[in-house]
């Protein structure tokens, strides 16, 4: 069974830097794409990060030039760099993998950015 397992949230002050992590597990499949969310209350769920099997990235507008999103593909682990952190960055962050054909989430983890 396919788990993805995130860590690194948390609070931190305007300005400064968090690192997620999200490990999937359960499979010896290398993952097509992976992605980091974000939910804000109220808010939709919207697309933060994205990297395929190739390493080709695409970032929301709101977060060029200050996240990134490294990958070790050999272990289906992919990172979400945030630097110069803002308190709209506020949010639930989840991790999203494409495996085969089917498609996983993790559990989300919590990043407050606080003015």
């Amino acid at each position: 069974q396919v788990q993805l397992v995130e860590s690194g949230g948390g609070l931190v002050q305007a300005g400064g830097s968090l690192s997620l992590s999200c490990a999937a597990s359960g499979t010896n499949w290398s993952a097509n794409f992976m992605s980091w969310y974000c939910q804000a209350p109220g808010k939709q769920r919207e697309l933060v990060a994205t990297i395929s099997r190739s390493s080709g990235t695409n970032y929301a507008d709101s977060v060029k030039g200050r996240f990134t999103i490294p990958r070790d593909g050999d272990k289906n682990t992919v990172y979400l760099q945030m630097n110069s952190l803002k308190p709209e960055d506020t949010a639930v962050y989840s991790c999203k993998a494409s495996i085969g054909a089917l498609i996983y989430w993790g559990q989300g983890t919590q990043v407050t950015v606080s003015s």
